[in-house]
């Protein structure tokens, strides 16, 4: 009786209303997982705005704030069960004092976020850190991989004071070719040792392998095209190693390999390469094209002469198999600052 009454109802209409529903159930799904994120959030806050104001109404000594966080983490533990750990306590109260206006944090953001921010000491790379995990939509373990590869000095190594406070402030802003760059570019999650330098081939093969992770330390707006491009011109077949179009320079994106330092007759090639690319591949509404060449290694002076005069969107920058020396890069960029101060 029922499968007769079921084929009776008028499918188009079912189809719409079984839509309809899962929908709604989706969408109250995501909101009530908002919902729970953003009082998630004001409890942490409003914990460490009690602990703060209790040390600061004078019935804690700076001597005792040690054993005041231990002492409160023990108790609270028994209380409520888990949650309550030393270093939860510890981070609730730093919360509050990093974030002294509860709703400036972003509801997108989840505790786990807030935990992996409240690690950075300085304020401006804190800063980068939470403007780019909501405009590229990271997710905790993202964050984590984009800080332990020190992204935001190695954005700011080619900017100045200026430049730097704006990446602080507003994230990677892209609104020209030189936005879309790294120098150096960092795969690390190829795990591949540095003794054990791989092939063009080879390093291609691991690349495209490892598309997911190759795109997210490319940045925002990067589609995936295809590898070997073949391209022919006068009967003669050459070979781009891997393609890319991007979403909002609304351009092709060439990237050429080179195990070894860069020599001028590459940056030769990869101009050809654009121009083919401009005139045989490019609709009307597309942007010129931009080639990347990566190196292991680049003599900077034999670029700029390689490149005089030439094609300004054709770029060479360096990339390495291993996390950078973040302690090192943190000095560079703070050198930049200190610098412009003293002028």
């Amino acid at each position: 009786m029922e499968e007769v009454i079921s084929n009776n109802i008028p499918q188009p209409d079912y189809q719409h209303l079984t839509i309809k529903i899962s929908d709604t159930y989706v969408s109250g799904q995501v909101r009530a997982t908002q919902a729970v994120n953003i009082q998630l959030l004001e409890t942490c806050w409003q914990i460490g705005q009690h602990i703060v104001e209790f040390e600061q109404g004078g019935n804690t000594k700076a001597a005792y704030g040690k054993a005041l966080i231990s002492t409160l983490a023990k108790d609270l533990s028994l209380l409520h069960g888990k949650g309550f750990s030393a270093s939860n306590v510890k981070r609730f109260r730093q919360f509050y004092l990093s974030y002294p206006i509860g709703a400036t944090v972003s509801h997108q953001l989840s505790w786990s976020h807030i935990v992996e921010f409240l690690k950075i000491d300085d304020p401006l790379e804190r800063n980068f850190y939470e403007k780019q995990t909501q405009l590229e939509n990271w997710k905790v373990r993202e964050l984590v991989r984009q800080k332990n590869t020190a992204l935001f000095q190695r954005l700011a190594l080619s900017k100045n004071k200026e430049e730097i406070l704006q990446l602080s402030v507003q994230g990677q802003e892209i609104t020209s070719p030189k936005d879309i760059l790294k120098d150096p570019y960092v795969f690390e999650f190829l795990k591949i040792p540095e003794k054990q330098l791989p092939s063009e081939q080879e390093l291609e093969n691991h690349l495209c392998n490892n598309l997911q992770q190759f795109l997210l330390e490319l940045g925002k707006g990067f589609t995936y095209v295809g590898r070997q491009y073949r391209m022919s011109i006068n009967n003669k077949h050459y070979r781009a190693d891997l393609v890319f179009y991007h979403r909002i320079l609304r351009c092709f994106v060439l990237f050429d390999l080179k195990i070894n330092e860069v020599q001028h007759d590459d940056i030769g090639q990869m101009n050809m390469y654009l121009g083919y690319f401009a005139n045989e591949e490019n609709t009307e509404s597309d942007n010129p094209p931009i080639g990347i060449i990566l190196t292991k290694n680049k003599d900077e002076l034999l670029v700029e002469y390689a490149t005089y005069g030439m094609n300004s969107q054709l770029f060479v920058s360096k990339y390495q198999l291993y996390l950078p020396d973040k302690a090192e890069l943190i000095t560079i960029v703070n050198n930049t600052l200190q610098t412009e101060d003293d002028k």
